[in-house]
């Protein structure tokens, strides 16, 4: 398998991601109810009952240096993402360890007001699919999420081998919080690194499980 940097793979990973948010939003998303006209905007990011979104260490990446770049926030706002990101690892019990799916949590990512401060350049793929649908048979395919993930996933192996894992999104972001020392993730990638074979290769076989309801009631 080809080796890429991190650079060439976060420009990659911007790409596909692009690519199938644009599909999607053109596809599917006609026949959803519009987000501006939620009578509870956020709920669906926020709800700590109903989202376990995961992630990769790649997509963590993107997410910082999305968070770091972004005008629309400032120092302040930037830490708050963080510290929403370790309260929500405390509050809701998420970890490294055991069936990590069936733990929910609310989204540290959204912000009253402004919405997901990720949503153009580094959404996760369960994101970008989830839409209010008032009919299953307009609702996007699963398997549209399988391989948008599987492509992360590939992504992720040539630049970090075996060293990452599907975890959590409030899990990653205290992993990558640029004001940690980075003892923790590096502690977690010799030990993923050491279990090559252990890991779930196929996201389709958690797929159920990691993707959001998106019919409306």
């Amino acid at each position: 398998m080809k080796t890429l940097t991190e650079g060439e793979a976060l420009a990659r990973l911007r790409r596909g991601k692009a690519a199938f948010q644009s599909h999607i939003k053109t596809t599917y998303e006609r026949a959803a109810r519009s987000c501006a006209a939620c009578p509870t905007p956020g709920v669906c990011c926020t709800d700590a009952h109903f989202v376990n979104v995961h992630i990769t260490r790649l997509e963590a990446v993107a997410i910082r240096e999305t968070l770091r770049r972004t005008p629309r926030l400032d120092d302040a706002a930037r830490r708050g993402v963080y510290e929403r990101a370790r309260a929500a690892v405390a509050r809701h019990g998420l970890s490294v360890a055991g069936d990590t799916f069936a733990r929910t949590y609310s989204c540290p990512l959204f912000a009253p007001g402004a919405g997901c401060l990720v949503h153009a350049r580094a959404k996760p793929a369960p994101c970008m699919q989830h839409a209010c649908y008032d009919d299953w048979r307009d609702v996007p395919p699963a398997e549209l999420q399988w391989r948008a993930e599987s492509r992360v996933e590939r992504l992720n192996d040539q630049v970090y081998g075996a060293a990452w894992a599907w975890l959590p999104t409030p899990v990653w972001l205290t992993l990558v919080d640029p004001a940690s020392d980075g003892a923790e993730l590096s502690r977690l990638a010799r030990l993923w690194a050491s279990r090559r074979h252990a890991r779930t290769r196929n996201p389709a076989r958690i797929a159920a499980r990691r993707s959001l309801p998106v019919v409306a009631s």
